[in-house]
């Protein structure tokens, strides 16, 4: 069912509110609740309320519309990210330097050369950048990402803390970070893990604090241990989800424990990204055709996994309702896109019936969605809204031809070419 909105003072069926977004700005639409952001960003610091230097940076890959940035910027959140463009911006956002922490993999030096230069903390992940980076910049700090080699995760696809994953130095290679120190005089501020996405045992970051809790406690003057993120969020009635309040008691025994054995209080940092936007997003779409085979009825949609990829790439699941028809009788639908391979939304859906040109909404749109949309099939990317302060506000406009063309360059429509 769908959830009621506090709009205008007023309580607003959703369902309602969200058809008339589909119709004043088109379909397909993406459309954010930034009071849903804000209440999950408040429980998560009520939740680790008992640790007294605690901080949330947002991994923003999650979703880097400036606007959610800013909002999360002015709710005093951090931010975590994975490449020198969202360090820029998050700059233009507002976040200090300070408040940026740069976790790259895979990038080259020039890239972390650039990082330096606009003065964001940064945490490194590979022996011979830890080694480049000590001999050009010893007197810069930074964070170091261990491999706990601890499989978590959803699925393999998101599991980035196993022992052949290409993330993080393997703690088993800790003497040789020692070695580059050594070498370079670098000073390490703090360590990080991440071990992957959709986590509901808390075990699993049970199993990566004692980690790095037992690597940490041999690098003096250390400010921060960052426990990264991958809280699973609910996707379906019932679904499994992070149980937060028991994770943070535990979390908050063992480093305080920590701490007192330490000598020090340290700061905890969380980089939650889905938890903090997946369930603000809803994705709207028109019903271009219903078409009937031998064995499956199709319900096309105006959009494809050029705009939500997560089914197709991840074969996560995301609630599909019809909002245009909410009292019709349940029936069977295959959802499907219009690009020009293999694109399903959901397979075998029970939704109210469907007919050609309904509203369908695709829930928990808020994270990894439009930031892992293209261009394929040279569609447009599609327009983004956000509620605020009971408004609708467009974030985003829908791209036009323009938009695919701007960086093409005409040879044809050249003088040296034609008169080549």
């Amino acid at each position: 069912m769908m959830s009621k909105l506090e709009l205008k003072n007023k309580s607003f069926p959703i369902r309602e509110y969200l058809i008339q977004l589909a119709k004043k700005y088109g379909t397909p639409l993406y459309v954010y609740d930034s009071c849903k952001i804000k209440k999950q960003y408040i429980k998560m610091k009520n939740a680790f309320s008992g640790i007294k230097n605690f901080i949330i940076n947002y991994a923003c890959k999650a979703n880097t519309n400036l606007n959610i940035l800013k909002f999360l910027q002015n709710l005093g959140s951090g931010l975590d990210t994975v490449s020198i463009q969202e360090v820029e911006l998050g700059l233009k956002a507002g976040f200090h330097p300070k408040k940026i922490l740069f976790t790259p993999n895979c990038v080259s030096i020039q890239e972390i050369k650039k990082a330096v230069d606009f003065g964001v903390r940064i945490n490194l992940d590979n022996l011979s950048i830890l080694e480049q980076f000590g001999e050009y910049y010893p007197d810069y700090a930074i964070g170091v990402r261990i491999n706990p080699h601890i499989m978590a995760g959803g699925n393999s696809k998101i599991s980035v803390g196993h022992i052949d994953s290409k993330f993080g130095i393997s703690y088993y290679q800790i003497p040789h970070i020692k070695r580059i120190l050594n070498n370079t005089g670098l000073k390490i501020e703090g360590f990080h893990m991440h071990t992957g996405s959709d986590i509901s045992n808390i075990k699993v970051f049970l199993s990566g604090a004692k980690i790095l809790f037992q690597i940490a406690i041999d690098f003096p003057n250390l400010d921060y241990i960052n426990f990264g993120s991958g809280f699973k969020v609910p996707y379906r009635k019932n679904d499994l989800k992070t149980d937060l309040n028991s994770l943070s008691s535990s979390i908050t025994k063992e480093f305080s424990n920590f701490c007192s054995n330490y000598g020090n209080q340290i700061t905890l940092i969380f980089e939650p990204g889905k938890f903090i936007v997946s369930e603000s997003g809803y994705f709207l779409v028109t019903v271009n055709v219903i078409k009937h085979t031998t064995s499956t009825v199709f319900a096309g949609v105006n959009s494809g996994f050029n705009h939500f990829l997560r089914p197709m790439f991840y074969d996560a699941y995301h609630c599909i309702e019809n909002i245009s028809n909410p009292n019709g009788r349940f029936r069977f639908y295959t959802v499907v896109g219009y690009i020009c391979e293999s694109d399903t939304f959901g397979l075998n859906r029970k939704v109210k019936e469907i007919r050609e040109g309904d509203i369908l909404c695709i829930k928990n749109a808020g994270a990894y969605c439009f930031s892992m949309s293209s261009n394929y099939n040279s569609r447009y990317k599609p327009s983004e809204v956000m509620i605020f302060k009971g408004k609708d506000f467009l974030i985003r406009k829908r791209e036009t031809m323009q938009d695919i063309l701007r960086n093409i360059i005409d040879i044809y429509n050249m003088e040296r070419w034609q008169s080549g």
